[in-house]
């Protein structure tokens, strides 16, 4: 019998649909799987540089809770852009507003922006 640690950073070598998968099996692999071992492997290395970045305030009680809500857009650089991480791959994902960031030159007219 292994130790809920061990398991847990076994499930954490997986990815995120794999762990939720595990939770299915059984009431042992559950509270392994809600380990903030598991979910704080799934989150991105550069974590406190994003967070620092949204103008939302966060709250979450576990890793697992702040790595879903990361999956759903969330604002940053001041509504610039957004940031999500995929739910399946944790894979981060950014989108620039065309309408607040970019700005336009129009050929051959250096001098005019849109």
């Amino acid at each position: 019998m292994l130790s809920e640690d061990c398991i847990s950073t076994i499930l954490s070598l997986t990815s995120p649909p794999d762990a939720c998968r595990f939770m299915l099996t059984s009431s042992s692999l559950r509270s392994a799987v809600d380990s903030d071992i598991v979910w704080g492997r799934f989150l991105p290395s550069d974590l406190p540089q994003l967070l620092s970045r949204t103008h939302t305030q966060l709250t979450f009680s576990s890793k697992k809770e702040l790595f879903f809500q990361l999956c759903d857009s969330l604002l940053i650089d001041g509504g610039i852009s957004t940031f999500s991480l995929n739910k399946v791959s944790g894979k981060k994902s950014y989108f620039l507003s065309s309408r607040r960031a970019l700005t336009v030159a129009l050929s051959g007219e250096p001098n005019h922006w849109i």
